[in-house]
């Protein structure tokens, strides 16, 4: 379609907007998903004392897991040196077309906005004061909070008095994954259309080309990720590797075509319980949290990308000392990153910014990555996805509740109602 005339028009106006639906249908179910399965997850642990147990080791490993990440990226990032001995006429072109682009104002606009606000606002923004407006939003930190406070209460209460509502978040939680089932349905199609809408965007090649080595540093480290996962899957949870990725592969397509971590959180959640045998109750906790704090794919980019744009246009900032505040930044930064598409250009300019990065080489060095960050993105997503079904793996074998898988398909009951 880039080769014929108005090829690209008719992708984006009669292909791309069935991306789009699919890409809101999931939307649409992920927080009544995170609602009901949390709280009927936290109301059937029957004990608070097994919340704070799960609570700790999920965000023990989701910590871990991130500094490995960081660690894999800066290892490879200053290995192969892939910003070293960059042609300066390069630099200008990419410079020329991207330091003014709208999406480069529009990541220093936000990462400024964020730098902006209190130390303390990540915890402040975890506590709503209108329910209503954060489902609306779909901000999963506070919707979290709030399941995890109403299943809490429900714990409270007693169970008598309790029931009727532990009853119809349960019912909810089956009528939402019978959603997933249906929406799954379209998912091939879907895929191509979102697809097909991110590969007619690439029109400078020659660019492309140019920054292959830095894309290649960040693909192999995201490469490298998984394969700990992997280790950790085999060692720990002593489940087959290939098993595992082939169980949770729908959810990693999905990832990479929508670069969306909350948008893929109901299909992971379906996974992962149904076909890699995950308990509710620890699934519907940790992924929704790993959705919004665990971003390993994010935080091995933000340490690529930082060392990269600091070996084109500001060497002299290479130090040991930048690097391990590169390492403490990108792993705060990932706890606060949203789980929306290109979060993570955000959060680099707060880690360049970490390290007294110059103010006015922002633009550019935005602008050196900015033609190949929505592919990278596409990847990087697949790796934040795997990271948090490898945890809630983990979390329920710590916790003895992995059990053999119980798939469920979309027409189960159909034949009692047809």
């Amino acid at each position: 379609m880039n080769t014929i005339a108005g090829g690209k028009g008719f992708v984006s106006d009669w292909i791309a907007p069935f991306g789009t639906i699919f890409i809101n249908l999931l939307k649409l179910i992920a927080v009544p998903l995170i609602l009901a399965s949390l709280i009927k997850g936290i109301s059937d642990l029957k004990d608070i004392s097994k919340i704070k147990s799960m609570g700790l080791r999920t965000i023990s490993i989701y910590i871990v897991t991130t500094l490995v990440a960081i660690i894999i990226g800066l290892t490879i990032v200053n290995t192969v040196k892939p910003g070293k001995g960059m042609p300066q006429d390069t630099i200008e072109k990419i410079k020329a077309k991207y330091e003014n682009d709208a999406g480069v104002t529009d990541k220093l606009m936000k990462a400024s906005a964020q730098n902006e606000a209190g130390p303390l606002q990540p915890l402040v923004d975890i506590f709503p004061s209108n329910i209503f407006q954060s489902f609306a939003d779909a901000s999963m930190l506070q919707v979290i909070f709030f399941a995890l406070f109403v299943g809490i209460c429900l714990l409270l209460i007693g169970e008598e008095k309790a029931k009727p509502l532990i009853d119809f978040f349960d019912s909810l939680n089956e009528v939402v994954m019978k959603m997933v089932d249906l929406i799954m349905l379209f998912a091939p199609y879907a895929v191509f259309a979102l697809l097909a809408n991110v590969i007619i965007a690439f029109d400078d090649t020659e660019i492309l080309v140019k920054l292959l080595m830095y894309a290649l540093c960040v693909v192999g480290g995201l490469i490298v990720m998984i394969g700990f996962y992997m280790i950790l899957i085999k060692v720990y949870a002593k489940k087959s590797p290939l098993w595992f990725l082939k169980q949770i592969s729908p959810a990693q397509l999905l990832a990479f075509s929508t670069s969306s971590s909350a948008a893929t959180l109901p299909v992971t959640m379906e996974r992962v319980e149904e076909h890699v045998g995950v308990d509710k109750e620890v699934s519907g906790f940790v992924l929704p949290v790993g959705a919004t704090v665990n971003m390993d794919g994010t935080s091995l980019y933000q340490g690529i990308a930082a060392v990269f744009i600091m070996q084109v246009i500001w060497p002299e900032g290479l130090t040991l000392t930048n690097q391990l505040v590169i390492v403490a930044t990108a792993l705060l930064a990932s706890i606060g990153s949203a789980a929306v598409p290109s979060a993570g250009m955000v959060m680099l300019v707060i880690v360049l910014e970490s390290i007294g990065f110059p103010a006015e080489l922002l633009p550019i060095g935005l602008a050196l990555i900015f033609a190949v960050d929505r592919p990278l993105d596409m990847c990087r997503t697949v790796v934040n996805v795997t990271g948090d079904a490898t945890v809630s793996v983990l979390v329920a074998k710590s916790l003895d509740k992995l059990h053999d898988p119980k798939p469920k398909e979309w027409d189960d009951h159909y034949d009692e109602v047809k």
